[in-house]
């Protein structure tokens, strides 16, 4: 067995080929995508493999490549059964995430006319002999582009044009604090230059010499917004038979796992270890919105965390690919519309997921910042971005949007960190409190936080209706830590949902974290007679605690806790160190907690109710 080596990073095709490193076969969609039509429009999140789809495509098209078909694809799906159109093709590749964003709007005209007039030399080079008479060049990219064409329809052969990313510059100018509203309707209104080149294209397309044009992206703002310039592609974004087009079936992730194990020598349980951890990071895209599309994994962060293991023989100490890390920005600028931070900081409750009667599709820009938005409108635009994804229907057949996983799930975190509890002060008084809870179970530290930085944040903002989703979301804020910790909200076990799960990472245990499970409660001032706000902040919290109203909810608190606790242990063995922490929360005002460890006595389990000093 050949040791497997991983193309993280690599979208060409043919590179993968020679290296032997890991492809995951899709071409058996190639007949599909011929079936479906000539112009069409993939939108996935970013490095989700939509450039080496592209390049797959190059390679399989590319007329100069008919001696190359058996080697490159003998061994894969379309290599046994090909379409009639293989190797028929002049390819040419326009790739707008290389056109530079910044500058004035004649700047990155500029760049854009560069990179399509590179393109167009580039093509001549490859296929000069085989297109008759003269291509004339001009600064102008797009009458360069027109001449092609015109040279292209002499020859028996048509051109297949493949375009990646094709709203990258222009979403990075729209999300910009310089003038980037102004300056993207320069870009897309009226005959700015994105607008015009998607008119040229489509006029092309129905003159015969572009016979097909494949296009990726990450959301359809920019296409709403060249819609009369370029309204003949066929998007294919959410049909069910092309979901797992890029991306991983759990079931491959598994056999990559088990040969890394096997060739790292590690004991073979191992694997399924690797497999939880590996879904509870990575997994949970659905870009169909059926249950036949299933969930599929980020391929970029599998081959990151296979990469890592097969090199070390450990789990990466950071699950999270900095590559990544610019998905951040896509939801800084929701956060930024109105009404947006608001359903940022909902999409963290996973106990009621956000939900629409269907995606919104028309994203133009003046829709997005001039008319009055829904919750609706902003969930949708997540779920293109890729930090939401489709988690199932709910009783009246809404759609519900769920953050995929938890490496989307820290960048909502982190969004709310820096906007709610901002600066070194406030930072290094969370982390230290943190850690006391993390190694030692204290959590009144954490609630007296809370209670005192954290909740109020929340006075006159729009998300302090919810009493539970903003105890919940500012417990999770606090102490979200993913170097030690899987941690989630409304974790199933067994047939209940606790509300916060703190589940030691299985490469983490041997150092001193502890497992948590937190179940909250909540008390309006109106369910304490004779408190008013002021009292209700003054009196000591053993005084609170003792009051019947919160005891009984501490009580019903710790009953749902012990019977997480022995399903829990039940699952993990001995290896589990598990607090578990009632807290009650009065009108947003006051937490009142309770705590208990599990201990090991003579072989058998006990519960020690823990009680910190104040």
């Amino acid at each position: 067995m050949s040791r497997l080596c991983f193309p993280y990073g690599i979208a060409n095709f043919r590179a993968i080929h020679d290296d032997g490193a890991l492809y995951i076969d899709r071409t058996d969609r190639i007949a599909t995508l011929e079936a479906i039509g000539r112009q069409l429009l993939l939108l996935r999140p970013r490095r989700f493999g939509k450039s080496l789809w592209l390049s797959t495509l190059a390679h399989y098209y590319d007329l100069r490549r008919a001696g190359e078909f058996e080697e490159l694809f003998g061994h894969l799906a379309i290599g046994r059964a090909p379409t009639a159109r293989r190797n028929s093709y002049f390819i040419m590749q326009w790739n707008f995430s290389t056109v530079d964003p910044m500058g004035t709007t004649d700047q990155i005209r500029t760049a854009l006319y560069e990179h399509i007039n590179g393109e167009i030399a580039a093509t001549l080079t490859r296929y000069g002999d085989l297109i008759p008479g003269q291509v004339s060049m001009q600064d102008n990219a797009l009458a360069s582009f027109r001449s092609l064409l015109a040279a292209v329809g002499q020859s028996p052969h048509s051109l297949y044009l493949l375009i990646d990313e094709y709203d990258n510059f222009a979403n990075e100018v729209l999300v910009s604090r310089d003038r980037g509203e102004e300056r993207y309707h320069a870009l897309v209104g009226g005959e700015g230059v994105i607008k015009t080149v998607f008119k040229v294209v489509k006029m092309a397309a129905e003159g015969g010499a572009l016979d097909r044009v494949f296009i990726t992206g990450v959301s359809p703002v920019v296409m709403a917004d060249i819609t009369s310039g370029y309204n003949v592609a066929k998007d294919i974004t959410l049909e069910p038979e092309l979901a797992d087009l890029c991306g991983f079936h759990a079931s491959e992730i598994a056999v990559v796992l088990d040969q890394i194990i096997a060739e790292c020598e590690l004991p073979a349980a191992q694997a399924k270890e690797a497999l939880d951890l590996m879904r509870a990071f990575y997994n949970g895209y659905n870009f169909s919105l059926t249950p036949e599309g299933g969930q599929i994994y980020n391929p970029t962060l599998a081959l990151y965390f296979f990469e890592h293991l097969a090199k070390s023989c450990r789990y990466p100490e950071e699950m999270f690919d900095n590559n990544l890390a610019m998905d951040r920005n896509r939801i800084d600028y929701i956060a930024q519309l109105p009404h947006g931070e608001a359903v940022v900081t909902a999409a963290l409750d996973r106990g009621e997921p956000l939900t629409v009667e269907t995606l919104e599709r028309r994203f133009g820009v003046e829709r997005m910042l001039r008319a009055p938005q829904t919750e609706s409108f902003l969930a949708s635009l997540l779920y293109f971005f890729g930090v939401l994804t489709y988690g199932g229907r709910g009783p009246l057949r809404h759609l519900q949007l769920v953050i995929p996983n938890l490496v989307v799930r820290k960048l909502y975190v982190e969004r709310i960190q820096e906007s709610l509890l901002p600066g070194f002060d406030l930072d290094r008084e969370r982390r230290a409190v943190c850690k006391g809870l993390y190694a030692k179970g204290a959590i009144g530290p954490v609630c007296t936080f809370i209670e005192q930085r954290f909740l109020p944040v929340f006075d006159n903002r729009d998300l302090r209706w919810s009493n539970e989703l903003v105890v919940k979301t500012a417990f999770l804020v606090t102490l979200f830590n993913d170097l030690g910790y899987i941690m989630d909200s409304e974790t199933a076990v067994g047939r209940g949902y606790c509300d916060l799960s703190m589940i030691v990472r299985p490469d983490a245990r041997h150092y001193a974290f502890l497992d948590h499970v937190i179940e909250f409660k909540h008390l309006t001032l109106a369910d304490l007679p004779g408190l008013d706000s002021e009292a209700l902040a003054k009196m000591p919290i053993e005084a609170l605690r003792a009051r019947p109203e919160v005891a009984n909810q501490l009580a019903a608190a710790n009953a749902q806790l012990a019977i997480y606790r022995e399903r829990l242990q039940a699952l993990y063995g001995t290896a589990l160190k598990l607090h578990t922490h009632a807290v009650v929360c009065i009108g947003l005002l006051r937490l009142v907690w309770a705590s208990t460890a599990t201990a090991r006595l003579d072989g058998a389990s006990a519960d020690i109710a823990i009680h910190e000093e104040l």
